[in-house]
């Protein structure tokens, strides 16, 4: 276990190394990056399935008379929108437009709702929360009380429907359930994190090992195999799904991102609205774009980007993509340069490497 100390560890950390997982520190936690490989691990997701262990995220809870105001003004998304059953794509935004993180908004009830937020931001998220916190409102941060895992890929729905007392086919996408996996009663959703169709499970700890070795026996036949936080960074990228961190952060705004569809500007105030409503007025000086490497270099995280022989970025998130076989990236560029076909350089190990503007996302599944 050494140099592990003083890391939190989730309840399925003994299975991952009982598994063999290859253990690193993320984000304050002693979390597998894999167990056969990346690629494996990628590569089965796309084409049967993968089962992640993601109980490091955060869950807070914000409920009270009147929840759906305040995360109205908390947040851009529309929350009135959101019924019993339903879940969107949100922010925590500061007043300038920019991160304070991304989250996953679950309405459990009228006027009761579960805020899933980034591992790294659980606390800073939950003081966040608090400060703001408006009218008869009660915040509780319940990610102590949450495991979750995510199993992903084409068979999962047949996997999972093994074990599960609820019809899945019934869940459609950004959509959720309570029901029991097991018998061990759960919220069952269907959002997933991979570009793949999947599931995620949040249920309680003390039943962690059983629902996970559970899940394992049921999709041995159908190639289920344990994946880890590397696949599922190559997953996200491929579909170009922000990172917390890499591509957005307290110095990119929601519309600089590409994530203007989140922000609804005609739904009444909330925190960063004057900024991203003059944004969308007048437009932005740079933009998230995806890219493609036109040669065999691999384009890193930090990695500087050059038009002209002038630095004008950094690569936020770059890999080489297992299931397109290609080296893919994002950056932010000047918007005159974000233009698909547009090409610049990466500078890879001090050379400059030629790249291009593709459109995103890289992969989309076939529904």
């Amino acid at each position: 276990m050494s140099g592990t100390t003083g890391l939190k560890r989730t309840p399925l950390n003994k299975v991952h190394r009982d598994m063999g997982a290859r253990m690193v520190e993320f984000a304050g936690w002693d979390m597998p990056v894999y167990y056969s490989g990346v690629i494996a691990e990628h590569l089965a997701v796309r084409e049967k399935a993968g089962l992640f262990d993601v109980s490091h995220m955060g869950e807070i809870e914000v409920k009270g008379e009147d929840s759906l105001s305040f995360l109205q003004r908390l947040t851009p998304n529309d929350v009135a929108k959101l019924t019993p059953g339903k879940i969107h794509y949100n922010a925590l935004l500061y007043p300038e437009g920019t991160f304070v993180d991304d989250l996953l908004i679950y309405c459990l009830g009228e006027k009761h709702y579960l805020l899933v937020v980034n591992a790294a931001n659980t606390d800073k998220d939950y003081q966040w929360i608090v400060e703001h916190k408006e009218g008869r409102v009660e915040v509780i941060n319940r990610s102590p009380e949450y495991v979750q895992v995510a199993i992903q890929g084409p068979e999962a729905e047949g996997i999972l429907a093994k074990l599960v007392d609820v019809p899945l086919g019934d869940i459609r996408y950004y959509r959720f359930i309570r029901g029991k996996v097991i018998g061990v009663e759960a919220i069952i959703s269907r959002t997933g994190y991979t570009g793949e169709d999947g599931f995620e499970l949040y249920f309680s700890p003390q039943y962690a090992e059983k629902v996970w070795y559970a899940l394992m026996e049921a999709g041995k036949d159908k190639g289920l195999i344990p994946a880890g936080l590397g696949a599922r960074d190559t997953l996200r990228l491929e579909a170009k799904m922000a990172l917390y961190g890499n591509d957005i952060d307290r110095t990119t705004t929601a519309i600089e991102a590409d994530l203007a569809w989140i922000v609804k500007i005609d739904k009444g105030d909330f925190i960063g609205r004057d900024v991203l409503a003059r944004q969308l007025k007048e437009g932005v000086s740079r933009k998230l774009i995806g890219f493609e490497m036109l040669g065999r270099e691999v384009a890193r995280h930090g990695y500087p980007v050059l038009i002209g022989g002038k630095e004008v970025g950094k690569v936020t998130s770059g890999s080489y993509a297992p299931y397109l076989k290609k080296n893919i990236g994002l950056a932010y560029l000047p918007i005159e340069s974000t233009e698909v076909g547009t090409e610049f350089s990466v500078l890879v190990r001090n050379k400059e490497a030629r790249a291009k503007v593709v459109p995103t996302p890289f992969y989309k599944r076939k529904k």
